[in-house]
């Protein structure tokens, strides 16, 4: 069953990038640690302000592909620890990505990506008919 909207995914995009920036203050994450969850906050803003759905500024990235990017995003989170030899070292960073690709892959399987295939509102005129403006009527 898919409970979350298009717009409820990009409140979630953006609580996540929050909590990215956060989690080095709210873990005691230090080094190597807290400059990925920094760069992973960053990262994560642009793709979202990026992506086509109700919340997303520019709208270049269709909102499927934002998921499939999330799909990906999820193992490798979870793998992460002991693809980058961290997972004996800090206990803490381990867990945090772990749960991190877990949440990922939850988010996605939960997520309508179809629900509005085409996202445009008053903000961005003609991309409701493809991106062309219908001809002017006679």
């Amino acid at each position: 069953m898919k409970v979350i909207s298009p717009t409820l995914h990009g409140v979630l995009d953006y609580g996540t990038c929050a909590f990215l920036a956060l989690a080095p203050t709210l873990f005691n994450l230090h080094g190597a640690y807290a400059t990925v969850c920094y760069v992973l906050a960053a990262g994560y803003l642009v793709i979202s302000l990026l992506t086509n759905m109700p919340l997303g500024a520019v709208r270049t990235i269709p909102f499927p592909i934002h998921g499939k990017l999330e799909l990906v995003s999820g193992p490798v989170f979870i793998a992460s620890p002991w693809l980058f030899g961290f997972a004996n070292s800090s206990d803490t960073a381990r867990n945090l990505f772990v749960a991190l690709g877990v949440v990922f892959l939850l988010v996605y399987f939960l997520t309508d990506w179809y629900a509005q295939p085409n996202t445009a509102d008053a903000r961005t005129p003609g991309l409701s008919t493809g991106g062309h403006r219908p001809a002017p009527s006679a």
